[in-house]
């Protein structure tokens, strides 16, 4: 079993291997003594794996509550965040209780900002059953809900006591969902891991399970290097919202319909370019990371203006007042961050579309 150590103020484990999902309940007592335990997921992942888990867990003497919800990003609202908490103190949940995120970065959001907040704070573990979340969203304890104005505006940093992934889940995605996932990856390797980049450039056909491995592996570990400088995003840590700031926006203008990793994609185009144009980089990194979404399928063009992406992103949580921090990348495997005045959003976008 792969395993890698979060150093965080509480430091968790995450653990990667084929079939840990019949195990979550055994690997739920190295972290948690026996307890009530609340299994949050989406109806299509309910479907998939919540009696693996809830089997599991039930075997392992836990005493099993289980709520779904829909699925897709208009999942991350207060309406289900509230649906959830007053779930829980119906059931009579306590400090000593935990949840289980089982599903995407939608689950996994939605899951920590509840744990985060019920009763001040309990503890929940993250069982990704998505690329993304694996590579992402269920490392690092960010978080969140979106409100009308904008993606992830309410949230908390919240970390979990343990992270499973069995990459088996992979097997499952659609080819569109899996893209979500290895956009992650890819922006991975062009912030911190050069090397991880170039493997899934010339990648030629290897195993898919070797493949999924390496991708959630490096991608872990440059996640993990960054949250152990800056565990709470004051930093360093922002790095890590490469291709960000154009996704989110892109995510609203399209009413969701974008969704996230295939944003990330774009704005990471859209951020290269721009350092390009404006000569902040010291090599070509737009060529190549356009190289590598023509490769994969991804829509290389963004059907929005400048106009509406910079009205779209000046509501993005990583703007303090006059200005926003965008991240900038400077060489593959090497970003910095950059804060541009809010009023030159528009000419960022000008320069990256």
């Amino acid at each position: 079993m792969n395993k890698i150590t979060i150093n965080t103020a509480v430091p968790y484990d995450v653990v990667m291997e084929r079939g840990l999902l019949s195990r979550a309940g055994e690997l739920a007592l190295g972290v948690s003594d026996q307890c009530k335990v609340c299994i949050v997921t989406d109806e299509n992942t309910h479907r998939l794996y919540n009696d693996t888990v809830a089997e599991s867990m039930a075997l392992s003497g836990f005493d099993v509550y289980k709520i779904t919800f829909p699925g897709g990003e208009m999942t991350k609202t207060i309406d289900y965040f509230s649906t959830l908490l007053e779930f829980l103190a119906e059931n009579q949940f306590t400090r000593s209780d935990m949840l289980v995120a089982l599903g995407g970065g939608v689950i996994g959001d939605l899951t920590g900002f509840a744990a985060a907040s019920y009763l001040r704070g309990v503890g929940f573990i993250q069982i990704p059953t998505t690329l993304l979340a694996a590579v992402d969203a269920s490392v690092g304890g960010k978080t969140a809900i979106n409100l009308v104005a904008g993606k992830n505006l309410a949230g908390a940093f919240h970390q979990p006591k343990l992270v499973i992934y069995d990459p088996a889940t992979a097997e499952t995605l659609s080819h569109d969902i899996f893209l979500d996932g290895l956009a992650e990856a890819a922006k991975s390797g062009v912030i911190e891991d050069r090397e991880l980049f170039e493997y899934i450039l010339a990648a030629d056909e290897p195993p898919f399970s070797e493949f999924v491995m390496r991708l959630v592996d490096s991608s872990v570990r440059v996640k993990a290097k960054l949250v152990e400088q800056d565990e709470h995003d004051g930093g360093v840590r922002q790095l890590l919202n490469f291709g960000h700031t154009s996704a989110h926006a892109i995510e609203r203008l399209s009413n969701y319909d974008i969704s996230h990793g295939h944003a990330v994609a774009t704005g990471m185009l859209i951020a290269s370019k721009a350092a390009l144009v404006n000569k902040w980089s010291r090599s070509d990194c737009y060529s190549q990371i356009k190289t590598f979404l023509v490769r994969y399928g991804y829509d290389t063009e963004c059907r929005f203006t400048p106009e509406q992406m910079a009205a779209a992103a000046s509501v993005d949580k990583k703007r303090r007042g006059d200005t926003i921090s965008v991240v900038i990348p400077l060489d593959i495997g090497e970003c910095a961050l950059m804060d541009i005045p809010a009023s030159g959003l528009v000419d960022f976008f000008k320069a990256g579309i």
